[in-house]
């Protein structure tokens, strides 16, 4: 868990600026695709719901051309499945990673008591 998407080095949850809470997945794609991923993440999040800031706003992460293309195709999927209703997710190149301060870390399973990822 951690803050992606601006240029600004170094945010915090405090001083956030310009990028937004993200966490970051390595995946093995012979065991899991690209798009697995994103059907998984679609089932756990709204990406017709528009943030309210830019801390909060839905947006998926690519590493190449080939997973920029296939977030694309899926969003028109999504967008398509809710009978075209507007999908408030941006696609954009993976930048700088800064991971969030130790209590965002496992947050909802330390404020439920269960066992997160």
């Amino acid at each position: 868990v951690g803050y992606s998407g601006g240029v600004e080095p170094g945010p915090t949850y405090k001083s956030i600026m310009d990028s937004t809470e993200a966490i970051m997945l390595e995946y093995d794609p012979t065991m899991m695709s690209f798009r697995q991923l994103l059907v998984e993440w679609s089932r756990q999040h709204s990406p017709t719901s528009m943030a309210y800031s830019r801390q909060y706003r839905s947006v998926i992460f690519y590493a190449d051309a080939n997973e920029k293309k296939i977030a694309d195709n899926f969003l028109e999927e999504l967008s398509a499945m809710y009978n075209n209703v507007k999908v408030y997710t941006s696609v954009e190149p993976i930048t700088a990673f800064y991971q969030a301060e130790e209590y965002h870390q496992h947050y909802l399973a330390k404020l439920t008591g269960s066992i997160g990822i």
